[in-house]
Order: C-alpha cells, then sequence, then structure tokens
C-alpha cells in the first residue's frame, strides 16, 4: 500500500514538474520575445513561425530592430514615406511584408534585396507610389498588390508590371493616376496596356522628336551664324568699295600698284 502511494506521489510530482517547467519555458519565451521585439509592435510565435505586428504604431520609417526569424511582418496603417535600399536584409525567413496603408512615395532600387526570393505575398497598396525602379523587384516571385497607386504610366511602369506576379484580385484597380499619353488617365493599367498601347514606343517616339528638336536648333544657329558672317562682311566689302570710289585716280593707281607689288 506504502508502495502504492509512493508511486502515485511521483507521479504526481512528476506532472507537476513538466507543468512547472513548461510555463517556465512560456514565460522565458515570452520574455524573450519582448526584449527583441521593436518598440510599440507585438510578436507572437506559434508552430514555430515568428509574426511581427506593427500595425497602426504611428511608425515614420521601418524598425531596424526587427527579430531575424520574422516570417510574417505587418506594418500596415502607418506613416512610413520610404523604403531604403536592403531594409529587410537580415530577415533570412520574411515571406509575407504587409506595407499598405502608409505614405510611400519612394521605393529604393535595392529595397528588397535579400529577400525577394523568399517572399510569398508583398502588399504595397493604399500608398503615394507613382514610379519605381525596374531594379527594385528584380527576382521577386511573391504575390504582389500595387492596387490604389497614383501611379504614372510610362515605359519604366509597363516594364515592370510584365515581369510581376500580381494579384488577381487587385490587378485592376492599379490606374494610370497620370500618363504620357493624357487619354489614358484613370483607366487600369493592364487594360491600357492589352489594348495594344506601348508606352515604351511612345517614349521612343518623344526621344526622337526631342533630339530632332534639339538638332534643329543648333542647324538654325549655324544657319543664322553663317547669314549674319556673310552679311557683315558684305557690309565692309561695300565700304571699303565706297571708300575706294571717294579717292582720287591718283590714289587709287598706286594703291593698285601697291597691291600688285605685294602679290
Amino acid at each position: 500500500m506504502d508502495m502504492g502511494v509512493s508511486v502515485m506521489h511521483r507521479n504526481i510530482f512528476g506532472a507537476a514538474s513538466t507543468m512547472l517547467l513548461r510555463g517556465l519555458y512560456i514565460v522565458l519565451m515570452h520574455i524573450a520575445l519582448t526584449f527583441a521585439c521593436p518598440r510599440g509592435c507585438l510578436c507572437t510565435e506559434k508552430n514555430g513561425v515568428m509574426a511581427v505586428h506593427c500595425t497602426s504604431r504611428n511608425l515614420d520609417k521601418i524598425p531596424s530592430d526587427l527579430p531575424e526569424d520574422t516570417v510574417s511582418l505587418l506594418l500596415d496603417s502607418n506613416r512610413i514615406t520610404r523604403i531604403p535600399n536592403q531594409a529587410f536584409k537580415d530577415l533570412y525567413r520574411l515571406q509575407e511584408l504587409d506595407l499598405s496603408k502608409n505614405a510611400i512615395e519612394v521605393i529604393e532600387a535595392g529595397a528588397f534585396h535579400g529577400v525577394a526570393e523568399g517572399l510569398r505575398l508583398l502588399d504595397l497598396s493604399s500608398n503615394h507610389i507613382r514610379s519605381v525602379p525596374k531594379e527594385a523587384f528584380s527576382k521577386l516571385k511573391a504575390k504582389i498588390r500595387l492596387s490604389n497607386n497614383p501611379w504614372h504610366c510610362e515605359c519604366t511602369l509597363q516594364e515592370v508590371l510584365r515581369e510581376l506576379k500580381l494579384d488577381p484580385e487587385t490587378v485592376n484597380e492599379i490606374s494610370c493616376h497620370t500618363s504620357v499619353q493624357e487619354e489614358h488617365t484613370g483607366k487600369p493599367v493592364i487594360q491600357v496596356l492589352d489594348s495594344g498601347i506601348n508606352f515604351c514606343n511612345f517614349h521612343h517616339k518623344t526621344t526622337d522628336v526631342a533630339m530632332f528638336i534639339t538638332m534643329f536648333g543648333w542647324f538654325a544657329m549655324v544657319i543664322s551664324y553663317v547669314v549674319y558672317y556673310v552679311r557683315h562682311n558684305q557690309e565692309d566689302a561695300r565700304r571699303h568699295l565706297e571708300y575706294l570710289k571717294s579717292l582720287p585716280s591718283t590714289q587709287i593707281t598706286k594703291d593698285f600698284d601697291t597691291i600688285s607689288t605685294v602679290l
């Protein structure tokens, strides 16, 4: 009987110890996450997936102290204005990045270097983006949302969009806020491109016209200078001829004799 009670006590003690250790582990993990988490953000981990929630935290830039094992990063509804080069370079496990509903105007060429190939979702909707460098989205395989931005429709945007995997649910909300061809303003970019419009051809034509105007301007300047030079010399020759006519005939003969001698 005493043996049974002793075994039961050991089992109860073992179970209590296990629960205590689990509780201590949870507390320690919570403390570790609290210290590793950017100020004002909330970090959670579930099944080995680290999620960092920085939604509506009045941030004006991307935090620099993000946990390196972040898988999901929510930075939506803040006041971020730019994405600098290598802003997420240490986040080697990053798969989801939400930057929607900010005030982003500038995306630098190397903004997503180091994470582009691992990203599965990139949300840049509802910002102030007018254009992006072609290099910014190189190697990007993620589904991307670019809707509700004041895009300027021109050759670079066309080349960028052709390389991206756009979210089919929001693709028709990517519209031309302005355009190199005014008749496309306000229309969905994809609709314009599908109609056969090629902004790059228009760009080349515009460049050719600019070069022609420049060359014509230089040619006009050269012609004007030649005309001025000829007229100026004609005026000098006329004045010299009138001067010779005004001289006595003897002096004219002497002048011609002098010229002949020199020749």
